[in-house]
């Protein structure tokens, strides 16, 4: 379920949105100015932080790109046609 609420009925009932997203619910915060809208999203320790594994595959493509380690378009090469022969090369 999708509950819509204005800002004001955020800063309200803050505590009992926040509860219903822990249960699954979608919460989505209306602006009256300007008409914009945000949704309330649950994240987790691993959504702030990249894990030991994350940034050694970082590293890696890092040490990838410094030593020519890339595959790169050809000029006026299509993408489909860049596709074909990285696939070839791969």
């Amino acid at each position: 379920m999708v509950y819509q609420v204005t800002t004001r009925e955020f800063r309200d009932r803050q505590k009992s949105l926040l509860d219903m997203v822990d249960k699954g619910a979608q919460v989505v915060i209306r602006r009256s100015r300007g008409g914009k809208a945000y949704a309330i999203t649950p994240i987790d320790e691993n959504d702030l932080y990249f894990s030991p594994e994350m940034l050694a595959k970082i590293d890696k493509a890092v040490e990838q790109v410094k030593n020519g380690e890339v595959y790169a378009m050809n000029e006026n090469e299509s993408l489909d046609d860049f596709l074909d022969r990285v696939g070839d090369e791969i």
